[in-house]
């Protein structure tokens, strides 16, 4: 729920012509609480305009209906800044040259549709809001050390509202008159968050409804609780997390929550002043050291006579202890970007070879003679068979070349491999982005692909191999680079649900300088990390990410573990949005890849050590339910899988036989 749609929950001001009562209703408005001195951190930096705006902070009735509304100190006309940022080529509007996101623009957004956005300086009026208390889900407290108290409130929709800051303190009070109306309770999960529930047992019935814990849900089902919840919920409410127990313990309770403790009481010792003191719900216990392992420089010991790996597990473990020898890359990384199966024969990866990369008898397209695994030339001579003309009517193709041919001549020029002017490595690079096009009609080629490609392609040393080794590593991350951007936006969701669980005070700094949303990490997640490492630290961690040990979600966890790195830095500095992003996008090439491992390593043992782990850490983990087998490298069950089961027909049917040759 936007700041305007807030608004919009304000019933508009009646004109003359409407019944009287109405009109008296409306009027009838009661002032419950009001606290001036409460800034609206807007986030929006431009020249020397400020980025919070004063305010008030008030609880209010209209009709009946309790809200929590801010309104701003209008002060010698002064109005608040827009929020901008900064455009990708060919947008029109206005360029913000003094905002630095800390990133190429072009990272900001995955789509490579242009829109037309054009960014209006709004008055600080329009930042008021009015948000009815039923429409209140939560509310999240400061507790750092930085000495700036400050509320998030999040809508039942899910969208958080600007950070309100508390200089002149005032938080212990408006609590006090929330409580009036709603009950405040600590969540389970993270005690610096209160959860808003309705006083009415009624509305808590249709909780439980929905949750289906009960057999015989009905309005009397809170009063059969309270006098005997075992009998009523026979063990089934051990589902339900700890704020419904609060929402449902009688008044005079003397287990009540610290949340719905009477805020007239004094504050203990080490109460920060505006706020109740409020523990971590979770101890997570020591962080164990750990240590990695060397690479692995064998690899025939691990064969059977028939060139089968005898135990991919074993292989994989130490590939995430140590990595892998460079002369072993080019063989390993077909196993585990899925272009061999893991229990395939020497006989079987020759006959996929085969397959995958068997050439074209003539260099003219025209007169080329199909054979079978001819796959990837198919392809390719798909889009090099487009003449110009062609080409000017098909603008989807034409923006794809566009695309490949700007981003192929600035992906790792440093390399010797792809540096240089007419460099037959940016010519492999090009022509494998272009006829992946062709595989995959529906995603086509988005920004961030060239990164992903040219280590696999340096190792490989094959146009052919490369190609199928990135089908294999796209069925990973082909969800990073959709349109819609949901993938990026529920790992970045992800990754705060981990950070908080380690972290809840660089979480609570990060949201008084609304940087709560981890858009900083947006790159790490996106291309996973490529340029944030050395060329030769990224052949190391994308292996170790291949193994998918020791969850599918490491990726976050080595997130985590850079963030913990630059704990001190950001906390202790007067960073804001726009420093946060510069001195997150200045760590490429400075972080230790063996520290960000050894430290991701030790943050998962950690996690999975506790016994009372919250169950959206452990969905996260992949320890609450088997993890989906579907984007695995394993899972790619086309032409290999086909190939393979011929070979193995080949002895009982001749005819198959023939076709392999």
């Amino acid at each position: 729920m936007t700041l305007s749609q807030l608004n919009q929950s304000i019933p508009p001001c009646p004109s003359p012509t409407r019944v009287v009562e109405p009109v008296f209703r409306w009027l009838q408005q009661q002032l419950i609480f009001e606290k001036e001195g409460v800034y609206l951190h807007t986030n929006a930096k431009k020249m020397l305009q400020d980025t919070t705006l004063p305010g008030f902070i008030r609880v209010v009735e209209r009709a009946g209906v309790p809200a929590l509304e801010w309104s701003p100190l209008e002060d010698e006309g002064r109005s608040a800044p827009a929020v901008l940022y900064s455009k990708k080529d060919g947008e029109e509007g206005e360029d913000d040259t003094k905002f630095d996101p800390g990133y190429e623009p072009d990272w900001a957004v995955i789509s490579t549709v242009k829109k037309d956005q054009q960014a209006a300086v709004k008055d600080s009026g329009q930042w008021s809001f009015s948000l009815p208390l039923s429409e209140l889900y939560s509310l999240r407290r400061a507790r750092f050390s930085l000495g700036r108290n400050f509320l998030v409130l999040t809508s039942r929709g899910g969208h958080p509202l600007p950070p309100l800051h508390f200089h002149r303190g005032g938080t212990r009070e408006l609590l006090r008159a929330l409580q009036r109306y709603i009950i405040l309770d600590q969540s389970p999960m993270d005690g610096r968050l209160f959860l808003a529930y309705p006083h009415d047992s009624g509305a808590l019935s249709q909780s439980f409804d929905k949750l289906q814990l009960m057999d015989d849900g009905g309005s009397d089902l809170v009063s059969r609780f309270i006098q005997d919840p075992y009998a009523t919920t026979f063990g089934g409410f051990s589902k339900v997390t700890n704020f419904f127990k609060a929402a449902l313990r009688p008044p005079d309770s003397t287990g009540g929550s610290r949340a719905c403790r009477d805020p007239g009481l004094p504050p203990q010792a080490d109460d920060e002043p505006g706020f109740e003191l409020i523990t971590c719900g979770v101890e997570l216990g020591p962080r164990p050291d750990v240590c990695r392992g060397p690479p692995l420089d064998r690899w025939e010991e691990f064969l059977d006579p028939e060139g089968r790996v005898k135990n991919p597990e074993r292989i994989r473990d130490l590939v995430f202890r140590g990595g892998i020898a460079p002369p072993l890359r080019k063989e390993l990384w077909k196993f585990l970007l899925g272009f061999y199966p893991w229990n395939s024969t020497a006989k079987e990866r020759e006959d996929i070879l085969r397959s995958k990369t068997l050439v074209p008898t003539t260099s003219f397209p025209s007169e080329l003679c199909w054979c079978h695994g001819d796959e990837y030339f198919r392809m390719k001579v798909q889009w090099k068979s487009v003449s110009e003309e062609q080409e000017m009517r098909n603008s989807l193709l034409r923006g794809y070349r566009s695309l490949i041919e700007r981003d192929v001549n600035r992906t790792d020029r440093h390399n010797t491999f792809f540096s240089g002017n007419d460099n037959p490595g940016l010519t492999l690079l090009h022509d494998v982005l272009m006829t992946y096009c062709m595989y995959n009609f529906d995603l086509g080629y988005v920004q961030g692909m060239s990164d992903l490609l040219a280590p696999v392609l340096f190792v490989t040393q094959n146009e052919v191999e490369s190609f199928w080794c990135l089908t294999g590593f796209m069925e990973l991350v082909h969800q990073n680079f959709e349109e819609s951007q949901e993938a990026m936006k529920q790992q970045l969701l992800q990754l705060s649900i981990l950070l908080r669980a380690l972290d809840p005070e660089l979480c609570d700094f990060l949201d008084s300088q609304d940087s709560g949303s981890l858009c900083f990490c947006f790159r790490w997640l996106l291309i996973w990390f490529k340029r944030e490492f050395s060329f030769e630290d990224i052949l190391l961690l994308w292996e170790v990410l291949w193994t998918r040990l020791p969850c599918e979600n490491f990726h976050l966890l080595i997130a985590c573990s850079i963030l913990e790195s630059q704990r001190g830095e950001l906390i202790g500095s007067d960073h804001d949005f726009n420093t946060i992003l510069k001195h997150i996008n200045e760590l490429t090439m400075k972080l230790d890849v063996e520290e960000v491992l050894q430290g991701a390593e030790a943050i998962y043992l950690q996690l999975t050590r506790c016994q009372d782990l919250p169950l959206k850490v452990q969905q996260v983990l992949g320890l609450y339910s088997p993890p989906s087998p579907e984007g695995s490298p394993e899972s790619q069950t086309g032409e290999t899988d086909h190939v393979l089961d011929q070979s193995q027909a080949g002895s009982s049917d001749p005819q198959t036989s023939a076709e392999l040759k």
